[in-house]
C-alpha cells in the first residue's frame, strides 16, 4: 500500500512567522508523509524548525547547474547541504511563466537526482490541450522528456504530481473522475516503460485542492496525495487536508 503524501507549495508567499506557526500547530500524521515547499528565502529556517521530525522540506525550483554565474538561482546541491530532501521540478507556473521547456525540466530533474534529492515531477495539460483531446499526449510527452535524460530507473526515487494547468489557481478543480483517469494513465505509462516501479510510484494531485474536495479525491485508487497550493498557506486548512487522507 502506498503511503499518502500531503505537500504544501507556498509559492512566492510566506514569512518567518508562518514557518513558526506551521512548526507549532501543524498536524504530524503517522498515516501520511508531509512535505513543505516554502520560498527559497525561508527554506533553511523551515528545515531547521522541522529537523529531527518526519516532516520533509524542499525547494520549489533549482537551476540546471551545480554552481556558477546564475544570478538569483539556487542549485540542488545547495538545497542538499542545508538538509532539505526534495525539489519540485516542472511546475506549470515554471513552464508557463519562466519558459521551463521539457528539455530544461529534464536537465533539472537529472541534477536533482544527482544531488540525491527526491524530485517531485509536475506534469499536466493546458485547457487548450484538454479541449482538443490532447491531454494524454501532453502528459506522455513531458514524461518521455525526463525518461530520455536519465539513464537509470527514472521512477524508483521520484514522485509525480499531476496538475491540470487549467485548475491551477483558478478555483476550478478537476473532478475526481478526471483526476483518476489521468493518474491511471500515468501509472500505466510507467508500467509500459518496463519499470517495476509503477505500483509503488506515488502520484499526487495538484489542482486547487481544498479541505472540501480532498476526501473525494483521495478515495480514488490512483491518487496518492496532494500538492496543495493556496490552501497550504492556512495551517488550519492544511491540517484538515492532512486529516482527509486518514482511512
Amino acid at each position: 500500500m502506498r503511503k499518502p503524501v500531503i505537500a504544501a507549495n507556498w509559492k512566492m508567499n510566506g514569512s518567518a512567522e508562518l514557518c513558526e506557526r506551521f512548526a507549532s500547530t501543524m498536524v504530524r500524521p503517522e498515516y501520511a508523509d508531509v512535505w513543505l515547499f516554502p520560498s527559497s528565502l525561508h527554506l533553511a529556517k523551515l528545515t531547521e524548525l522541522f529537523r529531527g521530525s518526519d516532516v520533509a522540506t524542499g525547494a520549489q525550483n533549482v537551476w540546471t547547474d551545480v554552481s556558477g554565474a546564475y544570478t538569483g538561482e539556487i542549485s540542488a546541491s545547495m538545497v542538499a547541504r542545508i538538509h532539505a530532501e526534495l525539489a519540485l521540478v516542472g511546475h506549470s507556473e515554471r513552464r508557463a511563466t519562466f519558459g521551463d521547456s521539457d528539455a530544461i525540466v529534464a536537465k533539472k530533474f537529472k541534477i536533482i537526482m544527482e544531488a540525491e534529492l527526491i524530485p517531485v515531477l509536475c506534469v499536466g495539460e493546458t485547457l487548450e490541450e484538454r479541449e482538443s483531446e490532447m491531454a494524454h499526449l501532453a502528459v506522455q510527452r513531458q514524461l518521455h522528456a525526463v525518461e530520455a535524460a536519465w539513464d537509470r530507473s527514472v521512477y524508483s526515487h521520484s514522485v509525480i504530481a499531476y496538475e491540470p494547468v487549467w485548475a491551477i489557481g483558478t478555483g476550478k478543480a478537476a473532478t475526481a473522475a478526471i483526476a483518476q483517469e489521468m493518474h491511471a494513465l500515468i501509472r500505466e505509462h510507467v508500467r509500459m516503460q518496463g519499470s517495476g516501479d509503477a505500483d509503488a510510484l506515488r502520484i499526487l494531485y495538484g489542482g486547487s485542492v481544498k479541505p472540501e474536495n480532498a476526501r473525494e479525491l483521495i478515495a480514488e485508487s490512483d491518487i496518492d496525495g496532494f500538492l496543495v497550493g493556496g490552501a497550504s498557506l492556512d495551517v488550519d486548512d492544511f491540517n484538515r487536508i492532512c486529516e482527509s487522507v486518514k482511512n
